[in-house]
């Protein structure tokens, strides 16, 4: 179904939720809102080829529609792999669609868990994923969470982040504010949709700069960590325990 969910006028200080309303379009509102999606899981399945020889568990923290797990699934059973996937998301709506997309998909061995990624308990990953979803936790929040994926990763496990960032220039963050909002109009979005879910993100999605979470990532413990990919205001990172 094609995302219309802002295209209304809706009441000031509406706040973004991943109600049913935003699940049964959420795939084709992802895909037109975050840049470069598809390379996203490209990058994920070259990086799972490489460095993870051993994959018998991954966790996807922000499962939403199960299309991580589903794409990943596929891609490791070429390679004979059947790894238990534990899929966790707060949004009850989000997992009804994450549960069909993924008996569609064939996935032969998957666990969801409807609750906070914060109180979720990761325990012998070699693969942790987390896609678009950090920046939804609250800041203070977010050291405890980064530092239960660290403990919970094998040695030699891998973490893959991606998240929408922020610069502390402010006319730098204008124009790539700008330049993202271009990406929008290009994908059919309307100045309405653009301006209303701007508004329904304030102080929902929290995104922060690239020095900050590659300090974040340190301090959970992770020693070897990068940056691999970045569009703008869109950024992704390699940490492996």
């Amino acid at each position: 179904m094609r995302d219309e969910v802002f295209n209304k006028p809706l009441n000031p200080g509406t706040a973004f939720e991943f109600n049913q309303e935003v699940a049964e379009v959420f795939d084709d509102m992802v895909s037109r809102s975050v840049p470069f999606y598809d390379e996203i899981h490209r990058i994920l399945l070259d990086i799972v080829d490489r460095a993870c020889p051993q994959l018998e568990k991954v966790y996807d923290l922000g499962c939403s529609t199960g299309t991580t797990i589903s794409i990943l699934s596929r891609h490791v059973a070429g390679r004979g792999l059947n790894p238990a996937f534990i899929g966790v998301d707060n949004s009850e709506s989000m997992l009804v669609k994450c549960r069909e997309k993924i008996a569609a998909s064939g996935v032969p061995n998957c666990t969801l868990h409807c609750q906070n990624i914060e109180d979720t308990d990761i325990r012998d990953a070699d693969l942790v994923v987390m896609n678009y979803t950090l920046q939804f936790i609250d800041p203070d929040k977010r050291p405890g969470v980064l530092g239960n994926i660290h403990r919970g990763l094998r040695e030699g496990g891998v973490f893959v982040l991606s998240e929408k960032i922020k610069v502390d220039e402010a006319q730098v963050q204008a124009l790539l504010t700008e330049l993202y909002y271009d990406f929008k109009r290009r994908n059919g979005y309307s100045e309405l949709e653009i301006a209303q879910k701007r508004e329904a993100l304030e102080n929902v999605l929290r995104p922060i700069t690239p020095e900050q979470q590659l300090a974040a990532l340190r301090a959970a413990g992770f020693t070897k960590v990068d940056m691999i990919f970045r569009w703008y205001n869109f950024a992704s990172y390699l940490a492996i325990r």
